[in-house]
């Protein structure tokens, strides 16, 4: 049993893995405590590497995992472009046909995994408000070159609508079409649904074998990092990782949802 990730309660191909880790058992310290996964927040590489090393053991992943410089943008990238070197690195979702450990970093942002109901290709996409109101979902989609009918999709831990206060920018990005996904506060701004846009994009796409784990990073501080929570406090925070790869062997897995 681990504390550091926990394994996501849905139904995947036969010979795909998904996980998603938790803040715990790391090597981290200050803001990012204890298992941050990030380069680029401001922790000492070394214990990102332990922590990412630390991971990989418990995992016992077949590769390395493959890190994205995540920009909040609509780029896919393949394993192959991964490989080639930094130009395919820079990008906001990856898909694999063969092997390969896809990695979406977040700390309030969504991630969403995709598999083909056959489990012969998969995806990952960082969706935060910027890249889901451009499309990062529906560009995954064509990249994985799978009908839609015939993919599978999780969406993990993020801010929810009742932590997610948003200003009238962000409901301007998604249109009157996604109107409903805004709840007015009494401080003249928005409460925005992260969760259901994608869910309801992902619909629209064609894909409707959903499953919705329904956890906030901001209301659970034991589990997970939230951006805006830590850093409006300690100036920063640390990572989670959502992974998806194709499997080699079983381990124990520590708890579902």
């Amino acid at each position: 049993m681990s504390a550091r990730f926990f394994v996501p309660g849905w139904s995947l191909p036969t010979g795909l893995r998904a996980t998603f880790s938790l803040r715990s058992g790391g090597r981290s310290q200050g803001p990012w405590e204890s298992l941050n996964l990030a380069l680029h927040v401001g922790d000492a590489p070394q214990a990102v590497s332990a922590n990412r090393a630390l991971l990989a053991r418990d995992l016992d992943l077949p590769a390395e995992p493959l890190w994205l410089q995540q920009v909040h943008g609509t780029r896919v990238s393949k394993v192959e472009e991964w490989q080639a070197g930094a130009q395919g690195r820079t990008a906001d979702a990856m898909v694999a046909r063969g092997a390969g450990v896809l990695a979406i970093q977040v700390a309030d942002c969504l991630p969403v995994l995709l598999a083909s109901k056959d489990g012969a290709v998969y995806g990952a996409a960082h969706a935060g408000w910027r890249g889901l109101a451009g499309g990062v979902l529906e560009q995954t989609l064509v990249a994985m070159g799978v009908p839609p009918a015939k993919l599978t999709a999780w969406l993990g831990p993020c801010i929810r609508r009742d932590a997610f206060e948003v200003g009238d920018e962000v409901r301007a990005a998604f249109g009157q079409s996604f109107a409903w996904a805004f709840t007015p506060n009494n401080r003249g701004r928005w409460q925005c649904d992260l969760a259901a846009i994608a869910a309801a994009r992902l619909r629209a796409a064609g894909v409707t074998a959903l499953s919705d784990c329904g956890l906030c990073t901001y209301a659970d501080s034991q589990r997970f990092f939230s951006h805006r929570r830590d850093a409006a406090v300690l100036g920063s925070s640390g990572r989670m990782a959502a992974l998806l790869w194709r499997a080699v062997s079983s381990r124990p897995e520590p708890w579902t949802t």
